[in-house]
């Protein structure tokens, strides 16, 4: 079955959003084995991604999935979203830093930042599950986004109301 113009038959108007979210879940995990791979080094950053693979696929799969909501949800002409994606998108990355953070207390002393170092890993595992949740939040928000949109682009022009 065809649902043409809307996206559900797949194609072309549905790559975009998921080449758009695989680039943004890469990005996320880049930035998660730098941070990392600066502090530790290559191996380390491996070996702690294994270690933390649960809560960082999660979080990178909500993040990409999030992006490739949105770019659908651009693609419809609802600019509304935004918002929320980047509430978000702000709480997955401030996850992956606690993710990484205790490796950064051998950089952070450096410039002045030891006590957030000591926060980001004392409380690593609440801001990893705070950004799951939020990452659900978001894919919630931008599904309704996208039901809305469909609905509204599904319903007929009503006439206004004269007075005849």
């Amino acid at each position: 079955m065809e649902f043409v113009g809307t996206g559900l038959s797949g194609g072309p108007r549905l790559l975009r959003p998921a080449v758009f979210g695989a680039l943004a879940a890469l990005a996320l995990i880049v930035f998660y084995l730098g941070v990392i791979t600066v502090a530790q080094g290559w191996t380390h950053a491996v070996q702690q991604l294994g270690e933390d693979l649960p809560f960082v696929g999660a979080i990178v799969a909500g993040f990409g999935t999030q992006v490739g909501l949105f770019v659908y949800l651009r693609g419809m002409h609802s600019r509304a979203a935004a918002g929320g994606v980047a509430a978000s998108t702000g709480t997955s990355t401030a996850a992956m830093l606690a993710c990484c953070a205790h490796h950064l207390t051998d950089v952070l002393p450096i410039v002045g930042l030891s006590g957030a170092a000591v926060f980001l890993n004392a409380y690593k595992t609440p801001l990893l599950w705070v950004g799951i949740v939020m990452n659900l939040a978001g894919i919630i928000y931008l599904a309704l986004k996208i039901r809305r949109q469909r609905k509204m682009a599904c319903e007929p022009a009503h006439p206004a109301h004269g007075g005849t």
